[in-house]
């Protein structure tokens, strides 16, 4: 019972599954109990089981001491022991390492066993303190006569000089002999040890270069030259000259190695190295990227990955180089491996230009169609195409498997690369308005907000693409789609803002507002979030202000009829919307209600003029002849509303514009706009106790008083009156108005938030008993806040006060949108971009898109004439000082302008 070997106590463990816990406490008993043991074989064995437990999850912690006993039995395989179970269970908090210390070096001193088998544990267990005390004893080992000895001290080394740095000045003369070690494992552990130690400070390690170039061109060991390549790939940023040193003998490897890994590791290290540039660096370029595009048509997938990870790196400098392969790399999308397709994604993002832009993202957008119809594979299917050795020809072609984050991925790299540079390799903005619309249709709802803003973006800073945009965008509020899935996952309703606001901002370019009035206040809006709804209303107004106006300019008195109904219409609708529970959706509702209210009342009194003929002379008989010419032949009402949205054109304004305009001279930003009221004056003296006042006069002229202290001073609190100087005497009843004022102030600065008032000692203290005392206010009941001079004017008031705009947010455009005066740019802000060039809307020579997904065809209900005008990106005009620095006559829009 007491000698029970390892295999019996595996063969329990096997035997009790079903009760192990039960098992494991008995055996971890009879341990403890042989541990004990003064037997040290008894004790290695109990120590060689534990070891077997901890690697099961149990602890052996509390054997720590008795596994420095075994550790130092005389014996080799008691001694292998006791290290295993250290190197198993020791950690940087174990209290007996420090036991551990005469006992390592009384072993590195032994015989060579000993040495190995001391080595080998030590390199497990080291810490700061052993490395420190024992660093000597390990370079010393060093000059072992036995090479498998040197080979383990380096190997030792390395975790020393991680541990103690101070170590390597010492280290580095016996590291650089081992280089040129007649053992070539010796020599191979040398260059690796190396490796490791020059990623955390190169520049120790260049006066070592000229040994490593000569381990490079004569050895012919392939895992040693990979260490020697990464070596170098490391040191080249820090002495450029190797750069042109390496270029002959890495170019051979690359022309010449059959080994893959080495022959990636060469290409590797001509990127990271900047051996790429220059005549010979464009050779050697070439090479490589041919070599990569090898590694694109093999079937491991290993080397696909390595080779789409090597070619991005490449793409920044030879983009040309890597376009050549363009169809293989687009290929790598529809792999069935997620680490190939994200891999390809970055590869493709960098290839982006303005020649293949259109057709690379028409490849993505193929890619994000769900293919629902494709029949799974069979059983015989998915294992030919899953088995290496089976022929291309049986091997299944499916479309891969589309997680919704790759989905998003997918989608966000599709906007990135258009928007990239301000939309820099857009050629054609019509057909990327079609692209952002297809992506509102198939992709996720975690994109919608993106689209939204790119929408919005190209709306306001296209001006030639704008018409296109509005009937894209009237489409997208006539289609239902959106309306049906709102409140479903999935579903991107974001664009029915982006359509709602471009479709109110730019009414003028819609064939047919009045339509699209009906689609704007339709029941199905309320099931969209109230932020959406809001865009909705206002631009409902805005469309309506706009069709009026316009049919003012062309009034027939037979548009009346249709006038009043569509205002009724309206009205209705509007009303629907007025009981919503959001507080901005009320509040539009209500604004367009009392103004087509108004419309509607001025439509009731509107009496079409009546054409007189030549025989009568009634209207300049009565003498109404000139004012009635003078008034307009259309109720006037219909040029109510478009005003009040176009006063002013919306521009792009970037986000640091404000901040960037320089404080006029003499303008103090921190001086009061409407001072506050000032304190009453302290009166000089009480007034008497019959409350009269009896004035002192004095002689004219003087202004002094003859008393010793006021001697040659003129008198402050004194009020001329003509013949006399009257001194200010506070009545009871000034005394009363003063401190009635006063009350009145510190009650409004109460409520003001800007202001803390200490009215703890005013107010009464409330007995925790006396709960009658507590006021008790019906809210329901309140009388609406004062407002005016009536009032107190500084409470807060719903509906006196006017709602403040939420501070914009725009897209990370710069170009053009900064004041002509600004100042210079802080840290902070980020470089403007390069200046868009004009571009065309519709003649381009642009690459044709698709048939899979064609540019969306609108009805153009507007007649065009002539050339298209080119489409050309907004830039804000050049502002005065004073217009940059003033908010007074900006636009206020019914949004955050352009995100």
């Amino acid at each position: 019972m007491w000698e029970r070997t390892l295999q019996d106590l595996i063969r329990g463990l096997r035997a009790n599954k079903k009760d192990e816990a039960k098992f494991i406490a008995q055996a971890v008993d009879e341990i403890r109990q042989e541990i004990r043991s003064k037997d040290m074989e008894l004790k290695a064995g109990a120590v060689l089981k534990l070891t077997y437990l901890d690697m099961l999850g149990y602890d052996m912690s509390w054997a720590s001491f008795h596994v420095v006993e075994v550790m130092s039995s005389p014996r080799i395989h008691l001694k292998s022991v006791g290290y295993l179970g250290a190197s198993q269970s020791f950690d940087q908090d174990t209290d007996v390492l420090m036991l551990t210390t005469n006992l390592l070096k009384k072993d590195l001193t032994s015989k060579a066993e000993d040495v190995a088998v001391a080595l080998n544990g030590f390199a497990q267990i080291v810490t700061p303190d052993l490395a420190r005390d024992l660093a000597q004893d390990v370079i010393k080992m060093l000059t072992h006569s036995r090479a498998q000895i040197r080979k383990r001290a380096v190997l030792a080394l390395f975790k020393v000089l991680v541990k103690y740095p101070e170590a390597t000045p010492h280290a580095m003369t016996r590291l650089r002999e081992r280089l040129e070690d007649s053992d070539p494992g010796v020599v191979s552990a040398t260059v690796n040890v190396l490796c490791e130690l020059a990623r955390r400070n190169p520049q120790d390690y260049l006066s070592l270069a000229p040994q490593l170039f000569h381990l490079m061109t004569t050895s012919s060991n392939n895992w040693m030259l990979i260490k020697i390549i990464k070596l170098f790939g490391t040191l080249t940023p820090h002495e450029p000259r190797l750069v042109k040193k390496l270029q002959p003998p890495i170019s051979d490897l690359i022309s010449t190695t059959p080994a893959i890994s080495l022959l990636y590791e060469c290409v590797h290290t001509c990127i990271i190295g900047g051996m790429l540039q220059g005549t010979t660096g464009n050779a050697l370029a070439r090479t490589c990227v041919t070599k990569l595009a090898n590694f694109l048509q093999d079937t491991d997938q290993n080397l696909k990955y390595i080779a789409l990870l090597a070619l991005v790196k490449i793409v920044p400098t030879h983009p040309y180089l890597v376009a050549e392969y363009q169809d293989m790399i687009m290929s790598s999308i529809n792999d069935q491996d997620i680490s190939i397709r994200m891999r390809a994604l970055d590869l493709i993002s960098a290839m982006a230009n303005r020649d293949n832009l259109q057709s690379i993202v028409q490849q993505l957008l193929s890619h994000l169609v769900r293919n629902e119809s494709a029949p799974l594979p069979s059983a015989v299917q998915s294992l030919a195409q899953h088995t290496t050795s089976a022929p291309a020809s049986t091997r299944l072609v499916n479309a891969p498997s589309q997680s919704p984050a790759y989905r998003l991925i997918l989608a966000q790299r599709i906007l990135a690369l258009c928007s990239q540079g301000m939309y820099e390799n857009v050629t054609d903005f019509e057909w990327y308005l079609s692209v952002l619309v297809d992506l509102a249709y198939i992709a996720s709802a975690d994109i919608g907000g993106e689209i939204r803003d790119q929408l919005v973006d190209v709306a306001a800073r296209v001006r030639g693409a704008r018409r296109y945009a509005v009937q894209l965008m009237v489409k997208l509020l006539c289609d239902d789609t959106f309306l049906m899935h709102a409140g479903e996952e999935g579903s991107c309703a974001e664009v029915l803002w982006a359509a709602a606001w471009i479709c109110g901002e730019y009414c003028g370019e819609l064939a047919e507002p009045q339509k699209l009035l009906t689609y704007l206040l339709q029941p199905k809006v309320l099931s969209l979030s109230s932020d959406i709804i809001a865009v909705y209303l206002q631009a409902a107004i805005k469309v309506f202000g706009s069709w009026t106006a316009e049919l003012a300019d062309r009034w027939d008195d037979d548009d009346l009829p249709k006038v009043r109904n569509t205002v009724d219409t309206v009205v209705e609708r509007a009303s629907e919307f007025a009981s919503n529970s959001d507080i901005e959706v009320q509040e539009r509702a209500a604004n367009i209600l009392q103004l087509l209210t108004f419309v509607r009342a001025d439509l009731n009194v509107f009496r079409p003029k009546v054409e007189v003929g030549f025989e009568y002379d009634e209207p300049e008989a009565s003498g109404f002849g000139e004012e009635a010419s003078a008034e307009p032949r259309f109720p006037k009402s219909l040029c109510l509303v478009r005003p009040l949205f176009d006063a002013y054109e919306l521009n792009p304004v970037a986000a640091v514009a404000q901040e960037s305009v320089p404080v006029p001279e003499g303008l103090d930003l921190n001086a009061w706009v409407v001072p506050p009221p000032k304190e009453d004056v302290t009166p000089l003296q009480e007034a008497e106790p019959t409350g009269e006042t009896k004035p002192k006069k004095l002689k004219k002229g003087k202004g002094k008083d003859t008393g010793a202290k006021g001697k040659g001073k003129k008198r402050k609190d004194t009020e001329d009156t003509g013949d006399t100087l009257i001194e200010s005497v506070e009545t009871a009843e000034d005394k009363a108005e003063r401190e009635r004022r006063k009350a009145e102030r510190l009650e409004r600065l109460r409520d003001d938030p800007y202001y803390l008032v200490d009215d703890r000692a005013a107010r009464p203290k409330i007995q925790q008993d006396d709960l009658d005392s507590i006021p008790v206010v019906r809210l329901d009941d309140l009388p609406p806040l004062p407002t005016g001079s009536a009032g107190n004017s500084r409470l807060p008031s719903l509906r006196s006060t006017p709602r403040t705009a939420t501070p914009p947010s725009y897209m990370v455009d710069r170009v053009g949108e900064m004041p002509a005066n600004a100042r210079p740019a802080t840290p902070l802000q980020e470089p403007t971009p390069q200046s868009l060039s004009t571009v065309s809307a519709g003649n381009g020579a642009v690459s044709a898109p698709l048939p899979s997904f064609p540019v969306y065809e609108v009805e153009d209900d507007i007649p065009r004439t002539g050339t298209p005008s080119p489409i050309k990106v907004v830039r804000a005009k050049k502002k005065s000082k004073k217009a940059g620095s003033s908010n007074g006559k900006k636009r206020t829009t019914d949004s955050t302008s352009t995100q």
